[in-house]
């Protein structure tokens, strides 16, 4: 699962608990998805959509299969007030149906969609396209729903009223990431990096400060879990560098994620700093947090920030030799005992600051004052 479907996941079960009935309309995952179960008391609709080779909803034409039957979808359903997530596109199709409906509606953004394609080098007309989408969507969704400060600063500058905007937060569920998980059955020490691989991320610098630490450990491992853009360049950069040690383990369901992170010497998790996304706090950072494994952030400021501030393991510059150095570091702490006499409160600071069930009732709430009346059951 992505931190978006954790996200959403959070916010059904808030409004179910406030006694809202939920329909998520979404996408068929890929053949090569884990199987979850829909969560209690929530229904779930789910369309076939085009996909990439890597399983992934990405360009023009996977979006527009989604989001071109997806107003039918929306206008024949009874809902009394509707949530879109990104991209702008399919906003902008629940923004046509809300209005056709004279329903509410709320754009849950988690990110800033104009600053992404900027910072993946897409031509300007396609930037400004975009750039008018997202607009369009923030102006006139009626509420606005943003997982950080930094997110909330960017969607005011677009044009979103900030008296409209609820910053709820962002989390992890607890609940499948703690302390306890059984970590992952390995004899070798390991580091882990889970979810998408694409061009803000880059983890090709884990790659790299790898193929300069792992000589110095023979049993050392670098497990990648997830899929995106960039999984097939860096299949072939481990085979260019030749290192043992490196496996990709495809899309695994939340629980097996959670073994692996638990097992770890860190968990990896990176923002390309000066592309758009400086303000990005992932959610695999709460994630290993919430395990008690160390983090391991290399790049942008608010997410090195993040790491720093709650002391969750290392923050270092977007540079080969700096995570190396890191990795060392962490190791050394795997080694002497450091890892496990911080575990419990890396987890506690989790519970206590980043509960997704917390972020998902606060998300709920700002929903349904869209409605000014209790939710009716349908």
């Amino acid at each position: 699962m992505s931190a978006g479907a954790f996200r959403l996941g959070a916010l059904a079960r808030g409004l179910v608990r406030a006694g809202a009935s939920v329909l998520v309309i979404t996408t068929k995952p890929p053949s090569h998805a884990p199987v979850i179960s829909d969560p209690p008391g929530i229904r779930v609709s789910r369309w076939p959509v085009l996909r990439d080779r890597g399983g992934n909803v990405r360009g023009y034409l996977q979006y527009a299969s989604f989001d071109v039957p997806l107003i039918l979808r929306v206008l024949f359903h009874p809902w009394d007030v509707a949530v879109a997530e990104s991209p702008p596109t399919t906003a902008l199709i629940v923004l046509i149906a809300a209005k056709l409906r004279r329903r509410p509606w709320a754009y849950f953004a988690a990110d800033v969609w104009t600053d992404g394609v900027q910072a993946m080098g897409a031509a300007r007309p396609v930037v400004r396209l975009m750039h008018a989408m997202e607009r369009t969507v923030l102006r006139r969704a009626d509420g606005v729903l943003s997982v950080s400060e930094e997110v909330t600063q960017r969607l005011v500058a677009l044009g979103a009223d900030p008296e409209r905007i609820a910053t709820v937060g962002n989390g992890i569920d607890t609940a499948v990431f703690h302390t306890e998980v059984e970590p992952a059955a390995t004899d070798e020490d390991y580091f882990v990096y889970t979810g998408t691989m694409s061009e803000w991320q880059r983890p090709d610098v884990f790659l790299r400060a790898f193929a300069l630490v792992a000589p110095e450990h023979p049993r050392l491992g670098l497990r990648f879990f997830g899929q995106g853009a960039l999984e097939p360049e860096l299949r072939a950069l481990a085979d260019e560098l030749g290192v043992d040690g490196v496996e990709f383990g495809g899309v695994v369901d939340p629980a097996r994620s959670a073994a692996w992170i638990r097992g770890a010497v860190a968990a990896l998790v990176s923002i390309v700093p000066g592309i758009g996304y400086d303000f990005a706090r992932p959610t695999k950072t709460f994630a290993a947090a919430a395990c008690g494994t160390p983090v391991l952030f290399a790049g942008a400021t608010a997410g090195g920030s993040l790491v720093r501030e709650a002391s969750l393991g290392e923050a270092v510059d977007f540079t080969v030799a700096d995570v190396a150095a890191a990795m060392r570091r962490l190791l050394k702490e795997r080694a002497d005992g450091t890892t496990a006499l911080l575990r419990s409160r890396r987890a506690a600071w989790v519970r206590e600051t980043a509960s997704l069930d917390a972020v998902g009732d606060r998300a709920a709430a700002a929903v349904l004052a869209l409605l000014g009346q209790p939710p009716r059951a349908w």
